[in-house]
C-alpha cells in the first residue's frame, strides 16, 4: 500500500453527504454556479466568435442531448420519495421561464435529473396515472380490457370465500393458474400492454426532459422566508 490508512479519516456514506447537501443548500448552489460558468462562457466566445464557434456550441448541445438516452432517473429513487408531501403544481413542479435553462454538460443534465426526480416523485407518479388514463380513454377495448381482469379477480376472492378453498390449497391452486392464464389472455387480446407501453414512453420522456431542464431552486425557500 502507497498510504498507510488514516484512523482518524470521516468516512460519510454517498446517501448522508446528498442529503446533507440537500439540507444546507449546496445543491442549488453546485448547479446555479454551473450555469452561470456557462453563460460566461458562452458570452466569452460570443464576444471572440469565429467560423467554428457556431458548430462546437451546437455540437456540445446535440451531446448533452444524446446522453439523455443513457440517463437513468430511477437509480438514487427511494420508497421515502414517495412517503412526503406532493410539492406544489404551479409554484415548485412547473415554476417560471427563469426556472428553466439548457444543461452546459451530460454531468449537469444527469445531476439535474437524480435531484428533480427525488424531489418531484409523486408529480411524475400522478402524471403516470393521468398518460395512462388518457391512453386507457383513446383505447376503449383496453379499459374494457383492464376492468374485466380487475373482475375477474374479485370474482375469484368472493369465491374462494364463499366456498372455502383456503381449506383445498390443490384445488384454490388450479384455480388460481387458471385464473392467471385468463388474466393474461384478457390483458393480450384487449392491447392493454400497448396503453401501458405508451403511458410509460410519454411519462418518461418528461420526466427526463422537465427533470434535466428544470433548475434546482431551494426547496425551503418559502418556508425560510417566513422564519426571517
Amino acid at each position: 500500500m502507497v498510504f498507510s490508512s488514516n484512523p482518524l479519516a470521516l468516512s460519510v456514506p454517498e446517501p448522508a453527504f446528498e442529503s446533507w447537501l440537500r439540507d444546507t443548500g449546496y445543491l442549488e448552489i453546485i448547479d446555479q454556479r454551473t450555469s452561470d460558468a456557462a453563460d460566461a462562457t458562452a458570452a466569452t466566445t460570443t464576444i471572440n466568435s469565429s467560423p467554428l464557434v457556431p458548430a462546437t456550441s451546437f455540437s456540445s448541445k446535440l451531446l448533452t442531448l444524446l446522453s439523455f438516452i443513457t440517463l437513468n432517473p430511477f437509480t438514487k429513487l427511494t420508497a421515502d420519495d414517495f412517503s412526503s408531501d406532493t410539492p406544489s403544481w404551479s409554484r415548485s413542479f412547473i415554476g417560471s421561464y427563469s426556472s428553466y435553462s439548457f444543461p452546459s454538460s451530460p454531468s449537469q443534465a444527469r445531476f439535474r435529473v437524480h435531484e428533480n426526480v427525488k424531489r418531484y416523485a409523486r408529480n411524475y407518479a400522478y402524471l403516470f396515472i393521468v398518460f395512462f388514463a388518457s391512453a386507457l380513454y383513446k383505447m376503449p377495448l383496453a379499459l374494457v380490457g383492464l376492468i374485466s381482469c380487475l373482475a375477474l379477480w374479485d370474482f375469484f376472492k368472493f369465491c374462494s370465500d364463499r366456498w372455502g378453498l383456503d381449506q383445498y390449497p390443490v384445488v384454490r391452486q388450479c384455480l388460481l393458474r387458471i385464473a392467471q392464464l385468463a388474466t393474461a389472455v384478457i390483458l393480450i387480446y384487449s392491447h392493454v400492454q400497448m396503453a401501458l407501453f405508451c403511458a410509460m414512453s410519454v411519462s418518461y420522456a418528461g420526466v427526463i426532459l422537465h427533470a434535466a431542464f428544470r433548475k434546482l431552486t431551494p426547496a425551503k425557500q418559502s418556508s425560510q422566508v417566513r422564519g426571517g
